[in-house]
């Protein structure tokens, strides 16, 4: 098991992050996180007609059907919001650039978030999934618990290889885990065998869920460096391959395109918001354009509804 160093401690890294990352978001968003969890942390309350500005997304299409009037759903919001990170830690997590690994960005997106959410009093957990669910943290608050969750990631081994990844089983974990309504962030380079949509949309109805996938710019498009041999990182097999092949590059990006529209169809499918993180891109930058997005989506919902009542 690896063992961080004194550089690398968790209590180092949340000092940096705090610093560098949530002082950062706090003055760009100016406190207002609801772009990013919005819709979550509701119970039901009543029912109420429809009105000029209401959210499109509390609409209430059965009863509005019966009733052949509009109506929308009122919620209670809780106090306290649980957080769970679905984590993918699978062998292709350990791919990246010389400064960054997709295992790097995982970490600093997780300590970021479980810092916002907990010094508000709201609660985090996680489980980890490597070639099987490993284990589950459970959700608790505070910034012990952030620290925790950060050991855990720092001490957590690299996966041997051992097949391609099956997203599936980590997706159901949560669906029997979580009891309560709950704000679910899933990160994962999405490198898996397919099945996992279905699991995803099973989760989107019964929980706020947030897709983060994780990527490297090399596996968008081979550079030009060569005679190499590669490894996937999933199967441990080597193949040799020539860089220098401009039919061989083209078929690889045209692939990674391929991959890449049907991994957003399947997300737009379910529902879900999708936040891209590369390994060479600034997380405030990112998380900030990601907030922008769904403010706007959900500006744009509401505006539709009002002009056509």
């Amino acid at each position: 098991m690896n063992t961080p160093t004194s550089a690398t401690t968790p209590e180092r890294i949340l000092q940096r992050l705090d610093w560098h990352v949530v002082r950062r978001l706090d003055g760009l968003l100016q406190g207002d996180y609801r772009s990013l969890f919005y819709g979550y942390g509701v119970d039901f309350a009543d029912l109420r007609e429809y009105q000029p500005g209401d959210d499109i997304r509390y609409m209430d299409w059965n009863v509005t059907a019966r009733m052949d009037t509009p109506y929308i759903r009122q919620y209670i919001e809780d106090r306290e919001i649980t957080a769970w990170f679905l984590l993918d830690l699978s062998p292709s997590v350990d791919f990246g650039n010389m400064q960054r690994l997709k295992r790097a960005v995982l970490i600093d997106f997780v300590t970021t978030l479980a810092r916002l959410l907990t010094r508000h009093g709201n609660r985090v957990g996680a489980i980890f999934y490597g070639n099987h669910v490993e284990r589950t943290i459970p959700a608790r608050g505070g910034r012990n618990q952030v620290l925790l969750l950060l050991h855990e990631l720092l001490t957590q081994p690299p996966s041997p290889p051992a097949g391609l990844t099956d997203l599936t089983p980590l997706l159901e974990a949560g669906l029997k885990t979580f009891k309560k309504r709950s704000l679910v962030f899933v990160l994962s380079d999405f490198v898996s065998v397919a099945g996992w949509e279905r699991p995803l949309h099973l989760l989107k109805a019964r929980h706020e869920v947030l897709g983060v996938r994780l990527w490297d710019a090399r596996e968008m498009e081979f550079p030009d460096i060569g005679p190499v041999y590669v490894e996937d990182a999933e199967t441990g097999e080597q193949l040799y391959v020539d860089t220098h092949d401009r039919r061989f590059r083209t078929r690889f990006a045209e692939a990674a395109q391929r991959r890449e529209a049907g991994l957003n169809a399947a997300f737009k499918h379910a529902g879900v918001d999708l936040l891209s993180l590369s390994t060479d891109e600034d997380l405030v930058r990112a998380i900030v354009r990601f907030a922008a997005v769904r403010k706007r989506r959900q500006s744009a919902g509401r505006a539709a509804v009002g002009g056509g009542a």
